[in-house]
């Protein structure tokens, strides 16, 4: 292999929004996710409901299908 051509790795920490952390290794310094293992729903058991208004929604709230 050729010297100086490949990047970095390090050790490094993943972040998630919930505030687990998670250490490995990787070419980045610093990764953060939204959703982990530890808050995931299928993991947890637990639903979450996110009203998002989607474009089905809008679809049918215009044309009174619900």
């Amino acid at each position: 292999m050729k010297q100086g051509m490949h990047p970095e790795y390090k050790d490094t920490v993943i972040k998630c929004a919930c505030g687990a952390e998670y250490p490995t290794k990787s070419t980045k310094d610093s990764v953060k996710v939204d959703i982990c293992a530890k808050c995931h729903p299928f993991f947890t058991g637990k639903q979450k409901f996110v009203d998002a208004g989607g474009r089905v929604d809008k679809f049918k709230k215009k044309f009174n299908l619900e």
